[in-house]
């Protein structure tokens, strides 16, 4: 059978279609996820500003709770700065010290010496190392692009913290929009599958906010018993690393293992590695799981998978994101499937089911 010039047609268009909306979806991958990071701060504030705007005017309750949110890295930064820029330029002055310290490490062992006298590795290293204070005034143009994104970045934040305002100030009256518009039972499924969902991504959020607080204390602790000399710093660092899933706490480990090179080598960074890899497996097999139930049990397949696809699509944001999600899409569809199967009891957040009905009497 000839395919009718109608079919040609409407089989072009399809394709044309379809290759228009990627590409236009593509062309707004920016506002798309800047949209997609908004509502899961949405989603994550709406628990509080709920518990506040039963006690007072919800309009009042999200200018607290985001009021909270803004002040808290304007307080880090404000104590966090004017140490880390003091730190900074002790560590330039002591760059050509610390060169020196190697060299004496490599002359005192026979295997890095001859290794030395072939490639002069550490004549390299002091040059560069007294040549670093004068090159400070040849980092204009580095710190320009750094505040050029710096910029970016807060009206980045600004756009998505305002999108996110609206939504949780919205959020109620769209979701009742969208429930009025469907049949009672769908609308209850609807209604439980979007409980289950906020749920999830509040307790996840919360969760690994708990546990990079956590991280970034204990890590304080320990370097300032090392003597490390930037504790502050590092611990930071550890606070923002660990919020990435799957590998952002080994990269943290790993930054802060260089840092200790420097410091009392090779006690302080043989203390640190136990420390560290000790810390991890509490963190991996403890409480870790413990967020990831508050958020649905989610397979380490899939949440590998998410990671990958987030950080593909949104970079670190997207890596953030990953798991909440994943948890998300699946009560979606555990939801879904559960309706189509004509389940009644619907299911808990943590993937259990409903009381079951008591029996028909005789």
């Amino acid at each position: 059978m000839q395919p009718t010039t109608r079919i040609v047609v409407r089989t072009v268009l399809i394709v044309v279609t379809a290759a228009l909306t990627l590409y236009i979806l593509y062309q707004l991958r920016k506002p798309i996820s800047w949209i997609v990071i908004a509502g899961f701060i949405a989603v994550a504030l709406s628990a509080p500003v709920n518990v506040l705007a039963r006690r007072m005017r919800r309009g009042l309750a999200i200018v607290i709770v985001y009021l909270t949110l803004i002040l808290i890295p304007l307080v880090l930064a404000a104590v966090l700065i004017p140490s880390l820029v003091s730190q900074g330029e002790e560590l330039v002055n002591n760059v050509p010290g610390y060169a020196q310290d190697v060299t004496e490490f490599v002359n005192d062992n026979g295997t890095l010496n001859d290794l030395n006298d072939k490639y002069s590795i550490t004549s390299e290293l002091e040059g560069a190392a007294a040549d670093a204070p004068s090159k400070i005034g040849d980092a204009a143009g580095t710190l320009r692009d750094i505040g050029v994104g710096i910029v970016s970045g807060i009206f980045s934040g600004l756009t998505i913290l305002i999108l996110s305002i609206f939504m949780v100030a919205g959020g109620p009256r769209w979701t009742e929009r969208l429930l009025s518009s469907q049949p009672p039972d769908r609308a209850e499924r609807v209604r439980l599958a979007l409980a289950h969902i906020a749920t999830a991504v509040g307790g996840y959020v919360g969760g690994v906010l708990v546990q990079a607080t956590l991280a970034a204390v204990l890590a304080f602790a320990m370097l300032s018993i090392l003597g490390a000399p930037f504790a502050g710093a590092l611990a930071l660092i550890i606070f923002f690393f660990d919020l990435i899933p799957v590998v952002g706490a080994t990269i943290a480990a790993v930054i802060v293992g260089i840092v200790l090179l420097f410091v009392n080598f090779p006690v302080a960074l043989i203390i640190w590695t136990i420390y560290a890899i000790v810390f991890q497996q509490i963190e991996n097999y403890l409480i870790q799981p413990q967020i990831q139930k508050r958020a649905t049990a989610v397979e380490p397949f899939i949440i590998l998978v998410a990671v990958l696809f987030g950080v593909t699509l949104f970079g670190v944001p997207g890596a953030i994101l990953a798991i909440p999600t994943a948890a998300s899409i699946q009560i979606a569809i555990r939801e879904y499937v559960s309706y189509r199967r004509g389940d009644d009891s619907g299911g808990a957040a943590d993937g259990t089911r409903g009381p079951e009905p008591a029996p028909a009497p005789a």
